[in-house]
């Protein structure tokens, strides 16, 4: 019998790990066995590492590019991987540029078709930030088809972060989204938190009989046509063509000043989308998880053990001068 599915798709920073934590969560609560492959832009991993707090399932990275395209080679391999652990069910984050209807078409393929069946697609959106996204990446046609892809390939869509949006915008994006996609559930959240029973009601620990559905399985539509085979790596001027990931690595026992790093990302606030990483603070000299998105800085003290590093994604960001003022910043650190 084919593994359940549930794509997380979405922009940078519209709130697939906070959702993908909660999956987790509930999944565990249930006596689920997860298999997690999350897809990451910048070379070090960090959803990874979060999602990893929530569960004992097998966690599968795809780093350093997107699993549509130059990572795509390596998607099948990595959920025969996951799938050779026999979870219950399959939890499948996207890169932030990632189409969900392609990843539905991978899906299809010879060797996972009668062995996955996608449950839901999840797309989040920003409420704060969506509508803005389609003005400042006008001129990245790619991109900006990219987006639109993530609103039409899904099933479900989830307008995250309301607490963040005025009221107007909001009465916007219903007709913006609309337009795009006349057939998905819409829901409304802040954090992420929706009703999870429609998304995993009906699955079934290893070794259970499975309970009736509440859900049929949901591939797309039926009208729906194959994803565009597209390459967005930089040097291919693709669907993020005009964005770069880039990590500024901590060496030795310096520690950050928070103000200091906040100060230096809004110095880049023009080009800069997104910035998530582990920092070591300076008024108390814990580990801190640093992100950043949508214009606003969030501090989470945090147990990482390991080297820490601060991943940005960005415009047309020049990173050899990215990194010579963090650099800078690291030499003004206490």
């Amino acid at each position: 019998m084919a593994t359940y599915a549930i794509i997380l798709s979405g922009f940078l920073g519209s709130g697939k790990t906070t959702l993908l934590v909660r999956l987790l969560r509930e999944a565990k609560a249930r006596g689920l066995k997860p298999g997690i492959l999350i897809n990451e832009l910048g070379k070090n991993d960090v959803d990874g590492l979060a999602a990893g707090d929530h569960t004992d399932g097998t966690i599968e990275k795809l780093l350093d590019g997107c699993v549509c395209c130059d990572k795509k080679s390596e998607l099948e391999g990595a959920l025969l991987t996951l799938l050779a652990a026999r979870p219950d069910v399959l939890f499948i984050e996207l890169s932030g540029v990632a189409d969900p209807q392609e990843i539905a078409d991978a899906l299809a393929s010879p060797r996972l078709r009668e062995r996955v069946a996608i449950r839901r697609t999840v797309t989040m959106l920003d409420a704060e930030h969506t509508l803005d996204y389609n003005n400042l990446f006008l001129s990245d046609r790619r991109l900006v088809r990219t987006l639109r892809r993530q609103i039409e390939g899904a099933d479900l869509l989830v307008v995250n972060k309301t607490d963040l949006a005025s009221p107007r915008k909001l009465e916007k994006f219903e007709p913006f989204v609309r337009r795009l996609n006349g057939k998905a559930e819409l829901v409304h959240a802040v954090r992420g938190e929706i009703a999870l029973a429609p998304l995993l009601d009906g699955i079934a620990p290893t070794g259970e009989a499975n309970r009736p559905r509440s859900l049929p399985v949901l591939s797309g539509y039926p009208e729906r046509q194959p994803a565009r085979a597209h390459d967005h790596r930089p040097e291919h001027s693709g669907s993020y063509g005009r964005l770069r990931a880039s990590t500024l690595t901590i060496t030795g026992e310096r520690l950050f000043d928070r103000e200091r790093v906040e100060s230096f990302l809004r110095r880049w606030e023009d080009r800069l989308v997104r910035a998530k990483g582990y920092i070591p603070a300076a008024d108390d000299g814990s580990m801190q998880f640093l992100q950043y998105a949508g214009k606003r800085f969030e501090w989470e003290r945090s147990s990482y053990p390991g080297t820490p590093y601060l991943v940005v994604i960005g415009v047309d960001m020049d990173e050899k001068r990215l990194a010579a003022e963090w650099n800078e910043l690291g030499a003004a650190a206490t």
